[in-house]
């Protein structure tokens, strides 16, 4: 069956346009909210490092300066942007009961346009007070919170077994070339226009998917208007032994399963790396290196482009390795987990220890974050190869523990780096890369690619 205009091809592209979208609307604010703050609140007491000499750099004043500012310090500016993930854990789970129920695509769909709805109110609740604004983000959350794990769950309907990579990597590398779009794109609105139409803009681009999204998918190759007849085939018989008939979830061995814990280990400890990079390499590189990469939209986006581009070929690799070389499918998964993981904490630990090379940092930190990229073909997959049916639940479980590297690893960072010495930001290192060594040790030992057996207990039929 040809992948050419085919409708589970459709599908990974309208959901990789319906992730681009999510993580522009994501990481939007932390570009605008420089604009949206008085600058005199942004200087926090100088505690810049010596250690490095200044790098002189040409700083350009903003063209437009219509927009509204606030008086919020630093912390009220650090409950603003940690304001998403508190909304984000919540629905983790739910969101993935509730594809199970009633199906991934109005759950999917609904979820990114509440969060497009939210986007446009943004500069409303700002105007308003700054307990509108947390709201308003926090409510986004909510509504992303459900989107991953409905996607899971749509993919169990519509992934045939050896395309499941390439599908998935697909559709999830729009996260990525989201976040190399926008950062970069929001901070050109903010310079020629206004922070205003930053929300604006991502926002209306979001309600316009959620148009496409409704006319052009359906929850299962059976109930799509304008599939094949051979493609539909295809699907229903790659999948006819790997989904359960039973309605009720089996909560107990699902979650006295030790692969599934496997994968819940792996994703905690993925995380942590990742929001570590995320959330401090840029503060390192200003307070220890004393280079702003913020100036830099180009260097920002960087690791995240060399992200997509490895999460595109993983899943090309690794469903060539398993279709074609005949490996398997736990050994592909594993294989791809210990080079997404060891990877960057191995490059992640060598940021601590550059001197005052920025150009060394940059590259390390793309590197780092590039090879994390494999891990989609890893762990990020292992979902629907030990549980089809239950996909969406068990990703809003793994998701969920996930989600607090987001809230926690930053906060114990800020708390390890009072005195911004050299030695204090190696600890920071040494930390996140021995949680994500440890993740991918534990998940070589306890990962299946096999599908469980409380997964398909409808089928106990032998």
């Amino acid at each position: 069956v040809p992948a050419c205009c085919s409708a589970r091809y459709n599908l990974a592209l309208l959901a990789f346009f319906g992730f681009f979208l999510l993580y522009a609307l994501r990481v939007n604010l932390s570009v605008a909210l420089v604009d949206m703050v008085e600058p005199n609140t942004t200087l926090a007491k100088n505690t810049t490092s010596n250690v490095c000499p200044e790098h002189s750099s040409t700083m350009n004043v903003p063209r437009n300066t219509t927009g509204e500012k606030y008086p919020w310090d630093a912390d009220t500016q650090g409950w603003i942007l940690g304001s998403f993930f508190y909304g984000y854990i919540i629905t983790q789970i739910p969101g993935g009961y509730l594809a199970s129920r009633i199906g991934g695509k109005l759950l999917l769909g609904f979820g990114i346009f509440g969060t497009s709805v939210f986007t446009l109110l943004t500069p409303l609740a700002a105007n308003l007070g700054v307990g509108y604004l947390i709201a308003v983000r926090a409510l986004e959350g909510l509504g992303e919170g459900v989107t991953f794990p409905a996607m899971h769950s749509m993919w169990s309907s519509w992934a045939p077994p050896l395309e499941r990579s390439k599908l998935l990597s697909i559709s999830y590398a729009g996260a990525q070339l989201g976040t190399v779009v926008s950062l970069p794109l929001s901070g050109l609105i903010c310079y020629y226009m206004n922070w205003v139409y930053v929300f604006y803009i991502f926002g209306a681009l979001g309600v316009l998917w959620f148009f496409f999204w409704m006319w052009l998918v359906s929850d299962t190759p059976e109930t799509h208007r304008s599939i094949s007849h051979a493609e539909r085939e295809y699907i229903l018989s790659s999948l006819k032994d790997q989904l359960s008939t039973q309605k009720s979830v089996p909560w107990r061995p699902m979650l006295e399963s030790l692969p599934l814990w496997a994968i819940v280990v792996a994703h905690f400890s993925y995380n942590w790396t990742f929001y570590t990079l995320l959330t401090l390499l840029p503060t390192y590189m200003k307070e220890i290196l004393r280079f702003d990469a913020q100036e830099n939209g180009f260097l920002s986006a960087l690791p995240y482009f060399g992200c997509w581009l490895c999460i595109i070929l993983s899943g090309q690799i690794a469903d060539y390795l398993r279709e074609k070389e005949n490996f398997s499918t736990v050994c592909v998964r594993k294989c791809f987990t210990l080079i997404g993981m060891i990877g960057p904490a191995v490059f992640l630990v060598a940021a601590g220890f550059i001197g005052c090379n920025y150009a060394l940092a940059v590259a390390f930190v793309t590197i780092s974050t590039t090879l994390g990229g494999f891990c989609t073909s890893g762990y990020s997959i292992n979902h629907l190869d030990i549980a089809p049916s239950y996909a969406g639940i068990l990703l809003g479980i793994t998701n969920s523990f996930a989600t607090i590297p987001g809230m926690v690893g930053p906060v114990i960072a800020k708390n390890l780096t009072h005195n911004n010495t050299v030695g204090e930001w190696q600890t920071v290192f040494y930390i996140a890369a021995s949680i994500n060594l440890f993740g991918a040790i534990f998940f070589a030992f306890f990962a299946s690619g096999e599908v469980q057996d409380w997964a398909v207990s409808g089928y106990h039929l032998h």
